[in-house]
């Protein structure tokens, strides 16, 4: 299905970082189907992590896919962000549309391209959840030190660069209650799309309980751990991620990690 109404426009498309398949690029994945001759940019792109209507896109990428270990650590780049979303020249489209948690809806463009971001969160690490991701005993001094220095500039220049978007959408409520307190922009919730004919209820429960998602602070894997290590009941964790190390290091026996899997393999648990 495409988008005839905008037939010989021209479309872009913005996404943070391409490097895996979680929520927020099974939401990209719709807007690629919808608009599959549409440019794709993005900060970096680590090739065949995506699914094929990714894939197949023309895909952009900005200057931190070049710098040293910029696809691994490329979140050691923070600061360089906004500098990074920038530098994309967009003059040549009549439509944006970035998927955003963190930099995307913050690309430039002149007043005649239109601009729809939709966003699946404010940058939460500078915002709400700012001591999830710098405060955890497990984060260095290092780090924590340069967090709290750049997070000023990142908050002015995210309230800021929310003034190039021509219209908000988001993913729920609690989102649209966030930009509206951080952006003062109202927004409009489109519910992210799932594949209810996919996934379905079990006929019969298993002896273990299941959790999927990725190992980032703001997912609290850790909590699910511990609690599961008190609890002393077989859990399998699906999924991949940079406090995955942490995570098994506190880990019981009872507890399971799996990886990365196929929604092929996710379907047989």
């Amino acid at each position: 299905m495409t988008v005839s109404l905008l037939e010989g426009r021209k479309v872009a498309l913005v996404h943070d970082w391409l490097n895996g398949m979680r929520g927020g690029e099974k939401c990209l994945e719709v807007l690629c189907e919808l608009f599959p001759e549409a440019d794709l940019f993005t900060l970096i792109h680590d090739k065949g992590k995506l699914s094929r209507a990714i894939e197949s896109m023309r895909i952009h990428t900005s200057f931190i896919q070049n710098m040293p270990f910029g696809l691994k650590n490329y979140r050691h780049y923070l600061p360089l962000f906004p500098l990074a979303i920038e530098q994309f020249d967009f003059s040549r489209y009549d439509l944006i549309i970035s998927s955003s948690h963190c930099v995307a809806k913050g690309v430039k463009h002149d007043d005649s391209v239109f601009h729809i971001s939709y966003v699946h969160s404010p940058m939460r690490y500078v915002w709400d959840q700012f001591d999830t991701y710098f405060r955890q005993s497990q984060t260095s001094w290092s780090v924590r030190i340069g967090a709290e220095l750049i997070r000023p500039f990142l908050r002015r220049w995210d309230q800021n660069t929310a003034k190039r978007v021509d219209t908000f959408l988001c993913n729920s409520n609690n989102i649209r209650r966030k930009i509206l307190n951080y952006y003062s922009r109202e927004a409009q919730v489109i519910f992210p799309p799932v594949d209810l004919s996919y996934f379905k209820p079990g006929a019969a429960k298993k002896d273990f309980y299941l959790m999927v998602g990725a190992f980032a602070p703001n997912k609290r894997v850790d909590l699910a751990v511990k609690a599961f290590n008190k609890l002393k009941l077989p859990l399998k964790i699906v999924g991949s991620g940079q406090d995955e190390k942490y995570c098994r290091s506190i880990a019981g026996e009872n507890i399971e990690f799996l990886g990365a899997l196929s929604s092929e393999k996710l379907l047989e648990l």
